[in-house]
């Protein structure tokens, strides 16, 4: 029988966004994007807790008239990592513990992908798996942009390399070879993965493709990589809320 480990979804929510200011806050048909993204997340029931981490005042007084547990986390981080990893000391998660870093972006997000990327920490290899990602299947024509980023897997689903390049690379050009997998932003972590990750300085391949997951492979932190069918629709800039809208609206007919 395999044991299931306590697992705690952080939402990192910054105001500050060089795209697009107060994101989190953003409306979304009557609701504060992060809120959205909380009522997803809290319907995976694999979590003991949800909780959004924030650096901002006005996302604290959002949230508490929203009733989602916020807790406000230092405006000094330089990533979203390393402000989940502060949510989580706060929380009081222990090393064994798992911690999702849930974007804060993704007010469309699939319950069910949350519970793919915790199903290999309760698997018959659970108590050896110390992070896990997500990834879909990539149209060849998509997967030429940059803004697509791609992983390539072993023989037992951890990811070998991500790149903002097409990888792999079909040489015979048949369309025969492995095709395109498109990394999908969300991590799971142990706690004790999680502290060792944030204290490491940047490699050098994640400075190459600005990549962060890329000092996981740089420093031999095996990621389990699983497969899901669904697809991601982020907010990055004030013009996809539409596309957002347009899509809950199809939902909800």
């Amino acid at each position: 029988m395999h044991t299931s480990p306590q697992c705690f979804g952080i939402i990192p929510a910054r105001y500050d966004s060089s795209r697009f200011p107060g994101k989190p806050l953003v409306d979304i048909l009557g609701k504060p994007m992060f809120v959205r993204v909380y009522e997803r997340a809290r319907a995976c029931p694999l979590f003991e807790q949800v909780a959004l981490a924030t650096d901002d005042q006005r996302i604290m007084d959002a949230a508490k008239a929203w009733g989602v547990p916020a807790l406000m986390t230092s405006p000094a981080h330089e990533s979203g990592t390393d402000r989940v990893l502060e949510a989580a000391r706060l929380l009081g998660a222990g090393p064994d513990a798992v911690v999702v870093n849930i974007q804060g972006d993704e007010p469309l997000l699939e319950p069910a992908m949350l519970a793919e990327l915790l199903a290999p920490f309760s698997g018959p290899q659970g108590a050896l798996v110390q992070a896990t990602t997500l990834a879909s299947p990539l149209e060849r024509a998509e997967a030429a942009s940059p803004d697509r980023v791609k992983v390539v897997l072993d023989s037992e689903g951890r990811a070998l390399y991500f790149s903002r390049a097409l990888i792999p690379f079909d040489r015979d050009g048949n369309g025969k070879g492995v095709g395109p997998l498109l990394h999908i932003g969300l991590y799971g972590f142990r706690m004790a993965t999680l502290e060792r990750f944030a204290a490491l300085p940047q490699g050098l391949l994640e400075k190459t493709e600005k990549l962060e997951q890329l000092r996981l492979l740089e420093n031999a932190i095996p990621l389990h990589v699983s497969l899901t069918r669904h697809c991601c629709h982020g907010v990055d800039r004030p013009e996809d809320v539409s596309h957002i809208v347009k899509i809950l609206l199809e939902q909800e007919k």
